[in-house]
């Protein structure tokens, strides 16, 4: 299959865990904020967050920080929230005043990102789906967002390790 590069056209990038747990449990670890501060983001980082408001129009200013210190900063913007089944957002780096900023290490990563977070349940196993793709981009930046998949699907393996971890503790 080939892949149109051109602006607008773009495939989004989309992963999909099935976790052991129901869909409610996954949503609440999703969606609460004491939930999300224990397992959310690459393993060995702890996360702090400054805003949290889980609906429409609402904001999670978060940052992430390294073993040696060193933060990161990002924020979701959530548009549209169906509870339980599913989350539309705009997600991007962010710095501490929760202004939007440049990825730190990819200075052409898209400003922002939609991405849709999709959970469903079958045999009481739930599985969540990512797609994101992004918002607005460059023709640069759309080349340097379809050039990290493989970095992507790394990272979001990662977290939703994570994830499974504090689930299978929490139960």
């Amino acid at each position: 299959m080939s892949h149109s590069s051109a602006p607008g056209s773009l495939d989004p990038f989309s992963i999909s865990r099935t976790f052991d747990a129901s869909r409610d449990r996954l949503w609440k670890a999703w969606t609460d904020r004491d939930c999300l501060l224990q397992w959310f983001g690459p393993r060995g980082f702890t996360m702090t967050i400054a805003t949290f408001e889980f609906r429409p129009g609402g904001l999670l200013h978060y940052a992430v920080r390294s073993p040696d210190g060193k933060e990161m900063w990002g924020k979701f913007v959530y548009r549209e929230i169906e509870p339980s089944n599913r989350i539309l957002l705009i997600n991007s780096f962010s710095d501490p005043a929760g202004g939007i900023t440049r990825h730190p290490f990819s200075p052409t990563w898209p400003l922002e990102m939609i991405t849709t977070s999709v959970f469903t349940e079958e045999a009481g196993k739930a599985t969540l789906t990512l797609h994101s793709s992004p918002l607005n981009a460059s023709p640069e930046e759309e080349q340097t967002f379809n050039a990290a998949r493989a970095g992507m699907v790394q990272g979001w393996t990662g977290t939703f390790d994570q994830l499974a971890a504090y689930l299978a503790l929490s139960r």
